[in-house]
This record gives C-alpha cells, structure tokens and sequence, in this order.
C-alpha cells in the first residue's frame, strides 16, 4: 500500500507518498480501506519532530479516518468486512490502509456520506470527551470556546448550542459570520478584543462556566479570569506555549478548577468508552442534523503537504481533509 511518511523532520516537503507494508490485523483490531483522513495540528506537530506516535501506533500521521472495513482480527464482534465506517486513530489515517482497535471505530452516521465522515472522529471524541465528560457543560450556562474556527472550534459551538448553552469564541473577524451561522451567539476578534472584557460584557460580568481552550500558556492568567463562579476550564492545546502562571488566589476565590487533557495518548480502554460515548450522545445529534461536519477542502492524500501549508496559514474554517 502507499501511505504519506516522513522522510525527516521538517516543513510540509517532508511528507512523502511513498510504499509501505500492508497492516495486518491484531487481535480486537479490524483493517479498514481509507476513503478519507483529516488534518490536525498534531499532525503539523508530528511532521516536525515534536509529537512522536505513542507506542505501537503506525509511524504515519493522521489521528482520524473513514473507509471500509476490509478484514477483521481475532476478537472482534459487531463489525463486518464492506461496512462503512470511521475510526479515531493515534495514528496512521494518512495512508490507504490501517490498522484499528475495534472499540475505535463509529459507524458513519446516516446522512453523512464516506468521505465527510472522515472530519468527525478526531473533533467528536475530543471536545464531547472534554466539554461533557469532564466540564459536564449544562444547559443554560456558557461556554468560551478559543480557536472557533478550526475543526475543534466548529464543532464545540454545534455541540454546546445542542446542549442549550450560550457559545462565545475568539476568531478571526473574518470567519465571525460564518460562527455566527454555526449557532456562536457571540464572537470576539482576539487580535483586536480583550477576550477577558468581552466576555464578562456578554455575560453581565458573571464570566464563562466552561472555557475549552487550545492557545494553553499564552491564555492561563486570561482564561482563569474569564472563568465564572464555579467555572471550569479544560486546556487541550499549546499554541501559546507550555509553561504559564496560575493565579491559585483568583482560582480558589472562584471555587474553578482546571483540567489539562491530552486524548491520542490515552490506554485503549479509556479511548474505546470515549467513543462508546460519541455513538452514544453525539451521533443521534449527527443524524437529526444538530450537528455536522465542517470542511473547508478536500486535498488529495499523496498531496498532504499542500493541506499542512494551508492548516499553518489558519486560513481554513472547520476541517481539511484528504481524500484517496
């Protein structure tokens, strides 16, 4: 088979599509025939040396997939070879073939054709894993979101609107009116706002109950201001660096807390009940039209490094994906 790899370290000219050895499947794992990947940061991050694959992951990037089952390993029940389907990887979704833990694969659900399934795996586990699971965002409260425009973004505003809350993100003016499409009830131009002011001005100085954020050290101090009374922020990215202060005094008063979460990392059991949760809440919401996949462009998968420049420009809205 032909899969994207990387030669060395480096820019987007370091993704090669090249051949590869076939996977085969392990015990509890089935091989799925890949329509389509996305593109996320850790994969830019993994090209460039700063995000090796875990333990026993393909060497290849790509966090998410759609395609066809084409055989099934030992140990597996419930899936049969021609379903369609879509899986959370931590690894290996650039290529034509992997390698899945079972407990890692959706069905695709109804409505949404093969290769649009492909956005929803990756951007579903994560913010439904950190906004329900850990911040249990509840109707009627509010949440920030940073980053509303990547795939992560798009689809927390969808999943916060379809839990009754008010959604808030920081974005690129020029993407507001489409957030605004998307169900945000306000939108912040984090180059010209102060997303702290901003908020408190929208919520009548009470402050944001859930923030989900992806910027990390650049946003500490800020976010922990901006939380609410009982608020909680989840941080899950760090484009704005590794190491911040955090005001403990400002945190205690508040009652918040703060979580730090990671998802590709996570032992197979905790990331198969993750996904058993997505079938679960978030796949109905998919199917009644609540929610669906955002994509910007498709680019051709021996293409990568065209879709890794664009992710680098932030100049997308929602997912980039590669398709076969």
């Amino acid at each position: 088979m032909h899969a994207i790899t990387i030669q060395k370290p480096g820019g987007p000219e370091a993704l090669v599509w090249a051949e590869v050895p076939d996977p085969e499947p392990g015990p509890g794992e089935v091989i799925v025939d890949v329509r389509a990947s996305a593109v996320n940061r850790a994969d830019l991050l993994q090209r460039q040396g700063q995000y090796p694959p875990p333990p026993g992951a393909p060497a290849y990037p790509g966090l998410e997939c759609s395609g066809v089952v084409a055989s099934i390993g030992p140990d597996v029940t419930g899936w049969e070879v021609g379903q369609e389907v879509c899986a959370l990887l931590a690894g290996g979704g650039y290529a034509e073939r992997v390698a899945v833990p079972a407990g890692q694969l959706l069905p695709v659900p109804a409505g949404v054709d093969l290769v649009h399934a492909a956005a929803l795996p990756e951007v579903a586990c994560t913010v439904w894993s950190n906004v329900v699971a850990i911040a249990q965002l509840k109707k009627g409260e509010t949440l920030l979101v940073h980053g509303g425009g990547g795939g992560i973004g798009t689809f927390a505003i969808q999943l916060g609107v379809a839990l009754g809350a008010t959604v808030v993100v920081t974005a690129r003016a020029a993407k507001h009116e489409r957030l605004r499409e998307l169900g945000a009830a306000h939108t912040i131009d984090y180059r010209e706002q102060d997303f702290v002011e901003e908020i408190r001005r929208v919520t009548d100085g009470r402050g944001a109950d859930v923030i989900l954020d992806i910027i990390g050290a650049a946003y500490l101090p800020r976010n922990v201001a901006a939380l609410a009374t009982g608020g909680r922020l989840v941080v899950i990215g760090m484009q704005g660096g590794r190491k911040g202060e955090l005001d403990l005094g400002m945190l205690l008063a508040k009652r918040a807390s703060v979580t730090a979460t990671a998802l590709r990392s996570r032992p197979l059991a905790e990331k198969a009940e993750i996904v058993r949760g997505v079938r679960e809440e978030v796949w109905p919401l998919v199917e009644s039209g609540a929610i669906r996949p955002i994509v910007d462009r498709w680019v051709r998968m021996a293409d990568a490094a065209d879709a890794h420049r664009l992710l680098e420009t932030s100049d997308h809205l929602g997912k980039v994906l590669l398709v076969r």
